[in-house]
C-alpha cells in the first residue's frame, strides 16, 4: 500500500498547481480520484470543467464535491491516489451559500488530518494582492488564508507554484 501522507500545493491562477498535482497522482499506480470542488454555472465555467476533464488521461475517477468535500474524501477507499482540486472553490461555494466557514474547515481539517493514502490537495494563495475593496471579498481572502496555513500546517508537504516551477516550502 502507497505511503499515507498529505501533500499541499499552493499558487496562484495559472501558476501550474493542477498539473504538478496531476503529475504526483499519476506516478502511483491507477486508478487515480479526482475530487472536483467546481461548479458549472454558466458556460464558460462548464466549458472550463469540459475540458480539464477531456485532458486527464484514462484512470482517473472524478468525484464531483462542490460542498461535500468531506464526505466525498471519506469515501476514497485507503490506499488510493487522491487529487482535491481545489479548496479555494470549495471555500467559495460554502461562503456564497451562506455556510458557517469555520465549521465547514474544521470538518475538513479533521478529514485531512490523517490521510489513508497519498493524498493531494490544490489551493490558490489569494494574499498576495492588494486588499479588497469589499467586506465579502475581505472576509473570502481572510477565511482562504487561515484555511490555506492549517492545511499547511498538517501537511507532510508543502509546494508554492511560481511559472510552473514548485518552490519547495516545507
Amino acid at each position: 500500500m502507497p505511503e499515507a501522507k498529505l501533500t499541499f500545493l499552493l499558487g496562484g491562477a495559472r501558476s501550474g498547481k493542477s498539473a504538478q498535482a496531476e503529475r504526483l497522482v499519476a506516478a502511483y499506480p491507477a486508478p487515480w480520484i479526482y475530487i472536483a470542488t467546481a461548479q458549472s454555472l454558466d458556460d464558460e465555467m462548464a466549458e472550463r470543467i469540459a475540458m480539464h476533464r477531456a485532458q486527464r488521461a484514462e484512470g482517473w475517477i472524478t468525484i464531483d464535491a462542490p460542498l461535500d468535500l468531506v464526505g466525498a474524501i471519506g469515501d476514497v477507499p485507503d490506499g488510493r491516489p487522491l487529487l482535491v482540486d481545489c479548496l479555494t472553490l470549495w471555500l467559495t461555494n460554502h461562503l456564497l451559500a451562506g455556510h458557517d466557514l469555520e465549521q465547514e474547515c474544521e470538518r475538513l481539517e479533521s478529514a485531512l488530518a490523517a490521510p489513508r493514502g497519498p493524498w493531494f490537495v490544490v489551493a490558490n494563495e489569494v494574499g498576495l494582492g492588494i486588499v479588497p475593496d469589499n467586506a465579502l471579498a475581505r472576509k473570502f481572502r481572510d477565511a482562504a488564508g487561515r484555511l490555506n496555513q492549517r492545511v499547511a500546517a498538517r501537511a507532510n508537504s508543502v509546494s508554492f507554484m511560481v511559472a510552473g516551477l514548485p518552490l519547495q516550502v516545507k
